[in-house]
């Protein structure tokens, strides 16, 4: 039975990077079907009450820490961004809309993203930085803007949104394997033991 991961994920989350480092290897490695689903982390903590792990300094620090533990252990790159936390809605608005749009490029387009903030660690608040993120990978700045401000793409984004909050997530990464929700990039040994089954 082929089966499938839901993967809802915010660039802005350090945490949503390390999942999306290793989730394809998961899924290749159990014949499974990766399911991006993008949403914007923000309003997902106001309407559920959750808040982020930089909210509270000694968690912050710590969590600083963890994220690097488990990015040896993944042995990928990862440089905590000093411009954290970044306002991700122009960057999840241009995510959803290449999904849509230019489905053959979404990926190119998430990790090149992925990398500008979890690796490069760029302001990409910053437009001059995000353009010249954009351009290096390939992609027309003009057109991504236009994309980040056509109201079919807010409405997707904001939809996507609501519909994970109602689905239970409070918070990025989550994964959903069938209906069972796997919260955090450290729950990833039970994705594979689900998909697995």
């Amino acid at each position: 039975m082929n089966r499938s991961v839901e993967f809802y994920f915010d660039v802005g989350s350090p945490t949503s990077y390390l999942a999306y480092t290793q989730l394809r290897k998961i899924c290749d490695e159990t014949s499974a079907t990766l399911i991006y689903q993008p949403i914007l982390l923000g309003a997902v903590f106001k309407a559920t009450g959750n808040a982020s792990p930089n909210d509270v300094p000694a968690k912050a620090r710590y969590s600083i820490k963890d994220l690097a533990r488990f990015a040896k252990r993944y042995q990928v790159p990862l440089t905590f961004n000093p411009h954290f936390p970044i306002n991700t809605l122009s960057l999840m608005r241009a995510l959803t809309a290449a999904q849509t749009l230019q489905p053959q490029r979404f990926i190119e387009l998430l990790e090149i993203t992925f990398k500008a903030m979890w690796v490069e660690a760029l302001d990409l608040n910053d437009p001059g930085a995000l353009s010249a993120a954009l351009i290096r990978a390939g992609f027309d700045p003009a057109q991504v803007l236009g994309w980040i401000s056509d109201p079919s793409v807010k409405d997707q984004l904001k939809t996507n949104t609501e519909a994970a909050v109602a689905r239970g997530v409070f918070g990025a990464p989550s994964m959903f394997v069938d209906d069972e929700l796997y919260f955090g990039q450290d729950r990833l040994d039970f994705v594979r033991e689900a998909l697995s089954v």
